[in-house]
């Protein structure tokens, strides 16, 4: 039976912060003039001058993605400094609007504004996207469906675990990942769709890009198709140029510690699924629709609410749905050498998400007596402070 390598890559998209208006600054060219120095082709501009994006090497094992993104995020910190900027790890700003940002200078992204108009305009927000390894020949793309399809179970969990976007436009909007609402204003997003196999998936790309709904595949590439898989913004989506299968549901965690975690969790998922298989055996496909109810709960409540076990038809709180995801991949921990990295995601539990410490920096300034202003000032600087905090202490 195939299996897969099951390489770790990592993106993260930051916010670029004015630290003493705490406003975010479009300074991404300065930034990459003297960034790509040192990171060549792993620091990349996004649609916005406010957002830069770094992205891992190929990770063997969660250990060698620790140290990627603790070297990213401490080489990228100091050059902001250099420009008298500070970076922040979270997946919307407490209070910048987007109708006030630039957007990146270039063909690209002047295409991207004039086709998708406000949907793409709006997308003030940030994320981590998380690459697993498993191969461009056939029989490693018909795995990547096969398990994308089981996968799609699991998302919710992982978004409830990532959530740090509680903020938009400078109110406290009641949910815990308010990206997650904005990205979802783009087409051909959200849960993936199931897909029977690799040339079903093949065909629905090849009729996107020969009706003209995505661009056509840049030359070269690694698998042939008449539509650019990459114009496919779902939760989950096979990247067959780099042979990936690549998680993109994940708000950024703020924590260093909680990224590698999830990542770690994401790898272990999906090595019991393929062991699964290859015992003749797999997790129970569900309908799209099963699955958006739960993302909805855990953009709405985070770990501290209760998602869906449609196996037993109930609710159950996340605290134990997470215990549960732990025991599932138990007897692939040691084979990944992740198991510290994975139980460590008990302390989301005890500590909260991102979205939890932002939401009680906020109105701990509110009830020590802060302006409105002063409370959001406040989240900015914990945001600053947090980001950092895994790359100084190592």
């Amino acid at each position: 039976m195939p299996t897969a390598p099951l390489t770790i890559g990592i993106e993260e998209e930051y916010q670029i912060i004015d630290p003493e208006t705490r406003e975010l600054t479009s300074y991404v060219q300065q930034m990459m003039n003297q960034g790509r120095v040192i990171l060549g082709d792993q620091l990349k501009p996004e649609f916005m001058q406010s957002q830069i994006e770094v992205g891992s090497h190929i990770c063997r094992n969660v250990k060698e993605a620790r140290q990627e993104i603790i070297r990213l995020r401490r080489t990228v910190t100091e050059v902001a400094q250099q420009t008298g900027a500070a970076i922040v790890a979270a997946s919307t700003h407490p209070f910048s609007r987007w109708q006030d940002q630039r957007i990146s200078e270039g063909e690209r992204y002047d295409d991207l504004a004039a086709e998708m108009r406000d949907a793409v305009r709006r997308l003030l927000i940030f994320g981590m996207h998380v690459h697993l390894g498993f191969g461009k020949e056939p029989a490693a793309l018909e795995l990547m469906i096969d398990i994308l399809n089981q996968l799609r179970y699991f998302l919710p969990h992982i978004l409830a675990l990532t959530t740090s976007s509680p903020f938009w436009h400078g109110r406290d909007t009641g949910l815990k990942s308010y990206r997650s609402l904005v990205f979802e204003d783009m087409p051909r997003s959200g849960i993936p769709p199931h897909f029977y196999s690799w040339s079903e998936y093949q065909r629905y790309v090849d009729l996107m890009g020969k009706v003209g709904s995505i661009p056509k595949t840049e030359p070269g590439a690694a698998v042939r198709s008449l539509g650019d898989p990459t114009k496919i913004w779902w939760d989950a989506r096979p990247h067959p140029n780099l042979g990936t299968l690549e998680i993109r549901i994940c708000d950024i965690c703020t924590r260093i510690d909680d990224a590698v975690a999830v990542a770690a969790l994401l790898q272990a998922l999906v090595a019991k699924l393929i062991k699964l298989r290859n015992q003749n055996q797999s997790w129970r496909i569900y309908r799209g629709i099963y699955i958006q109810e739960n993302k909805w709960r855990a953009v709405r409540y985070g770990i501290d609410g209760k998602l869906i076990d449609f196996g037993i038809e109930a609710e159950v709180p996340m605290r134990f749905l997470l215990n549960e995801l732990i025991e599932i991949v138990d007897d692939v921990l040691d084979d990944l050498g992740s198991r510290t990295e994975v139980t460590s995601l008990t302390s989301i539990m005890q500590n909260g998400t991102s979205a939890d410490r932002q939401l009680r920096v906020y109105r701990q300034a509110i009830n020590d007596g802060a302006t409105e202003q002063d409370a959001l000032f406040a989240v900015v600087d914990h945001l600053i402070a947090e980001t950092a905090e895994g790359w100084k202490k190592s």
